[in-house]
């Protein structure tokens, strides 16, 4: 049975596949930076004052993005940026793909079987809130083995992928590759919504503009991340510390993670420890990740599915 297609929006299958390859181009391009921002995250310490000339034990958190960067670089060299690349490359690639169909799908639905039509901005909401919290449901595992993979440091807790599911499922059974699920459900939704708000509303007033950073879809996904990104992070900080709790806390390039048993408590315990500045680390980086990372992901999902579109009618119109 022939796929559906909506005028130009491309069959499902052309849909999937656009999604999958944008996953997979955008993630190795933001690899090092998202290696980069999980470290900063979980650097369980309060901010020391610049200043301060007291001289750190060895075994003590390096603090800061330079002094991460440099300390990943001296001491597990250039290719600890793509630690945690195979989980992640499934990870977007099956996030784009499902967020992208879903997003398509509930779109359609809304269009199409409401007896009323929605303003444009709450259809984009529902819609990317929906696909959001879809995919994300759906990849989790692959979340949580890319930011174990990511904050071990030169101590292996574990040696591979397999390994890695293997030791998850004996030591924590099921739930445990569902650890931070709450937190990020929590924030996944409006980081969707305000994302696709953002980019549809900015896509319409800046389409077929030449700006000299790029398109208007790219500087429209770009802002929609950067936006939707700082209103949730503090949710995003917690997910991660929450991801390498279980009998591995300790193992990991920060050894004294504290123990959490909710989100709520997570946060009670980041501020009273680290300040309200705390459930902010690595926001810079994960805004720098985070423009391109979208940007690159939109705009290579919209020329993938065009040409994937183009051909389909160039071979169609050969057999005329």
């Amino acid at each position: 049975m022939p796929s559906a297609r909506l005028k130009d929006e491309g069959t499902q299958i052309q849909v999937i596949s656009a999604g999958a390859i944008a996953g997979l181009v955008s993630r190795f391009v933001i690899a090092p930076l998202d290696v980069l921002k999980i470290r900063l995250q979980l650097q369980p310490r309060q901010f020391q004052p610049k200043r301060s000339t007291a001289p750190a034990p060895a075994d003590r958190t390096y603090q800061g993005t330079y002094a991460t960067l440099r300390h990943i670089l001296r001491h597990e060299g250039v290719t600890a940026f793509w630690k945690g690349n195979v989980p992640a490359e499934l990870l977007y690639v099956c996030y784009a793909a499902s967020q992208f169909t879903a997003y398509r799908s509930v779109t359609l639905f809304l269009q199409t079987r409401l007896p009323v039509k929605l303003p444009d901005a709450a259809e984009s909401f529902l819609a990317g809130a929906t696909a959001g919290a879809g995919a994300t449901a759906m990849t989790y595992p692959l979340d949580l083995l890319r930011t174990r993979f990511a904050a071990q440091g030169t101590h292996k807790v574990y040696r591979g992928l397999v390994g890695a599911v293997v030791s998850i499922y004996q030591d924590e059974g099921p739930r445990g590759f569902f650890r931070g699920i709450a937190p990020t459900l929590a924030q996944i939704v409006p980081y969707m919504g305000i994302f696709f708000v953002t980019y549809e509303g900015l896509k319409a007033r800046m389409a077929d503009r030449q700006l000299p950073w790029g398109t208007g879809d790219a500087t429209a996904g770009i802002a929609g991340s950067v936006i939707a990104k700082t209103a949730v992070f503090p949710l995003d900080l917690v997910r991660k510390r929450i991801q390498v709790q279980g009998p591995t806390r300790t193992r990991y390039v920060y050894g004294d993670i504290p123990e959490y048993k909710t989100t709520l408590g997570a946060l009670r315990t980041i501020i009273a420890r680290e300040g309200f500045r705390g459930l902010y680390k690595g926001l810079p980086i994960s805004l720098i990740k985070a423009a391109p990372g979208s940007a690159v992901t939109v705009w290579t999902y919209e020329r993938a599915l065009h040409f994937m579109i183009e051909s389909e009618e160039r071979q169609r119109n050969a057999f005329l």
